[in-house]
């Protein structure tokens, strides 16, 4: 009986002790909320996707360094952000979200606002809130100053090919000062610049040329319905499409907060620098589009290659190079990293939703089938070459390799 007593006093005590304990589980899906929050910001705000992807990784980036500030759960990363045991983790992820979005897309302050109201809404008044929202923004603050000059303010000055009096089309390509940038992992933007596509006079051009020519034409296509539909799903470029397949992972139950937001800091970082790596490569190489090469068959120096006149792709083409696939760089690092996250765990089915494709929603079992698609989705798109989306995969591998090393360390 006494035994049966002290075995009952010992449950008791260790029960009253686990739920004096803060159980920080609870809030795991604060981050992902925050992160649908800020691709709906960022998305509405219209920016072109290699500055949006530069601001999802400052702001996961303050939204780690505010929630690791106060859990304490890996080392800290230098930026000294004092915070005390009892401070709101939900507070501070809404501040640091808030302060970082105000500063990077102002024009949408009355969505931010509300975001953020709405959150403070669901936390009780108190010392423990508002040591969270200084948390925050301090957390911000740090940050932004670190990348204060990062390259991004760059002022552009691409100068068109031509030569006197000869038009040419009139607009910029796209960020062709983003090589200039200081990348968050890579030493330098060159360094994985691949070698370079490949010669015009090659059986794999002429393999290349075929496969986008065939596949990738908006009328008289060769496409199937479901080769169709993958088209269309990958017309976007935009962070959400990617967002959707790490929150697959992020949302999995029993995830801890600093956790996720350590994974999508290191996500965020890897599609900046991969934006980094592929814009050097494609304003070095500064290879054809299908559309022109299409058209100037002819000169090409390759009697395997027929010109079509008038072929045009499925979709508008990017106004940038080719070489390499950008779409491919972003999956390629966005699926290592997850790759290393699960380790030798089952990886949950990775999902995500598509705006180009009327929200339909595609699932994928393994990392290889979602970059797979992401690569054939260019080629039906008729905007990349078949070797470009294998270089570009290999990039982003590179640089998720690179992320993961970097964050992705055992729990103490």
């Amino acid at each position: 009986m006494k035994n049966i007593q002290r075995i009952s006093l010992i449950v008791l005590t260790l029960t009253t002790a686990f739920l004096a304990v803060p159980v920080i589980t609870q809030a795991a899906d604060t981050v992902t909320d925050w992160n649908r929050k800020t691709c709906e910001i960022v998305t509405d705000g219209g920016l072109p996707t290699p500055p949006a992807n530069r601001v999802m990784a400052l702001v996961h980036t303050s939204i780690y360094e505010a929630v690791n500030a106060i859990t304490k759960r890996y080392p800290a990363s230098g930026l000294r952000i004092d915070a005390s045991a009892v401070a709101s983790v939900d507070a501070a992820i809404a501040s640091a979200a808030r302060a970082s979005l105000l500063k990077l897309i102002p024009t949408q302050e009355k969505a931010i606002r509300a975001a953020y109201e709405a959150a403070l809404a669901k936390i009780a008044d108190g010392p423990a809130r508002s040591d969270g929202i200084a948390v925050g923004e301090k957390a911000a603050a740090a940050v932004l100053a670190l990348r204060a000059i990062d390259g991004a303010s760059v002022v552009e000055t691409y100068r068109p090919y031509t030569i006197a009096g000869v038009y040419v089309p009139t607009t910029v390509p796209a960020v062709p000062h983003w090589p200039q940038r200081t990348p968050w992992l890579m030493t330098n933007a060159v360094q994985f610049r691949p070698g370079p596509p490949p010669k015009l006079t090659s059986d794999l051009w002429a393999r290349d040329y075929d496969e986008v020519k065939m596949l990738g034409s908006k009328e008289g296509s060769r496409r199937t319905q479901e080769q169709t539909s993958i088209a269309r799903f990958w017309e976007v470029t935009g962070p959400a499409i990617y967002h959707g397949v790490v929150r697959s992972v992020a949302d999995v139950p029993g995830r801890e907060i600093t956790q996720n937001a350590r994974l999508l800091m290191a996500v965020t970082q890897a599609i900046d620098d991969a934006m980094i790596a592929v814009f050097d490569a494609k304003y070095h190489y500064n290879f054809w589009r299908p559309i022109t090469a299409i058209r100037n068959a002819d000169i090409d120096g390759n009697d395997a290659t027929t010109r079509d006149p008038a072929w045009r792709p499925f979709i508008e083409t990017p106004m940038h190079p080719e070489y390499p696939c950008a779409h491919c760089i972003v999956s390629g690092a966005v699926g290592t990293v997850l790759q290393a996250e699960i380790g030798s765990g089952r990886m949950p089915k990775l999902t995500t939703t598509s705006p180009t494709a009327d929200g339909a929603t595609r699932t994928w079992s393994n990392i290889e089938d979602f970059m797979q698609e992401v690569a054939n989705g260019r080629i039906y798109d008729g905007v990349h070459y078949r070797n470009s989306t294998e270089v570009g995969t290999a990039m982003g591998k590179q640089i998720g390799e690179l992320a993961a090393a970097k964050y992705l360390r055992p729990i103490r």
